[in-house]
């Protein structure tokens, strides 16, 4: 009976042994740190224009150190090379160069340079509109339409479903903010330097007279005289819904249906009921 019991004893032993070692060995699932790699490589693969600040550095030495910006011939000033094309290169193309200019100058035998970028100066994007910070946002590695907007302060109240993205060559291309926020990567499109995003302002209806809260309103989704009425307060107690007017553009509609749509500008008065 013991042998039994110490049999089992070791077999249970081993199998948590097991697993401990197994959870060891099994990496931890990707934490916040896991896009390092990919945003490390995509600073390297900045390409340079005038205007941006770079920093270069020898690991190790002290007394090499510079922050400069790139010049409008596209060069920078550096200690002991003196100048060296920056502009229309790589992060990683302009290091290597450095590192090969002061091997060959013999200032280091192996120098191990940093380059990185201190601010993005030559590559944006303009966002205006319905945005919370409208202006200019420089880009440093490739974004999407949605990331753009969120670094523009995100939408305003007022901003609708519709977005016109402008490349630089002057082509243009509607999006739908729903699409970008529900749909994949095809509906939110990279952006490229110099490309303009504008979200549209709200497209309202204006409605007068024998309403609780007269003035212009956005039109939201499907939206007919019923709920334009609604929106507005609804009705005052003078006011009836068979005394309505509808003016759109030159047409005038007496008695509309209250199940008519709402278009862009539509004027709607409403009128006194008879007693």
């Amino acid at each position: 009976m013991f042998r039994h019991i110490l049999i089992s004893a070791m077999i249970l032993l081993t199998t948590l042994a097991g697993v401990k070692l197994a959870t060891a060995q099994t990496p931890p699932p990707p934490g916040s740190a896991a896009p390092a790699p990919l945003q490390a490589a995509q600073r390297e693969s900045y390409v340079l224009g005038l205007g941006d600040v770079v920093e270069v550095s020898v690991i190790g030495r002290a007394d090499y150190q510079a922050r400069v910006q790139i010049q409008d011939d596209g060069t920078i000033l550096l200690p002991y090379i003196n100048s060296i094309a920056a502009a229309n290169r790589s992060v990683l193309a302009l290091r290597d160069q450095i590192r090969q200019a002061l091997i060959r100058g013999q200032y280091f035998a192996d120098p191990a340079v940093n380059v990185s970028v201190v601010s993005f100066a030559s590559r944006y994007v303009t966002v205006l509109g319905q945005v919370n910070t409208p202006g200019i946002i420089p880009i440093d590695r490739a974004y999407r339409v949605s990331e753009i907007i969120a670094r523009a302060g995100g939408l305003a109240n007022s901003a609708i479903d519709a977005i016109t993205l402008t490349r630089a060559d002057g082509t243009q291309s509607e999006l739908s903010l729903s699409a970008i926020a529900t749909a994949g990567p095809a509906s939110d499109p990279l952006v490229n330097d110099q490309d303009k995003i504008f979200v549209a302002p709200p497209k309202t209806f204006h409605i007068y007279g024998q309403v609780n809260a007269p003035g212009s309103y956005p039109i939201s989704h499907n939206m007919t005289i019923q709920m334009a009425l609604a929106r507005s307060g609804g009705l005052t107690a003078l006011g009836s819904e068979k005394q309505i007017k509808l003016t759109r553009g030159d047409q005038e509609i007496k008695k509309p249906k209250l199940s008519e749509q709402i278009r862009p500008d539509d004027v709607l008065v409403v009128g006194e009921r008879f007693f």
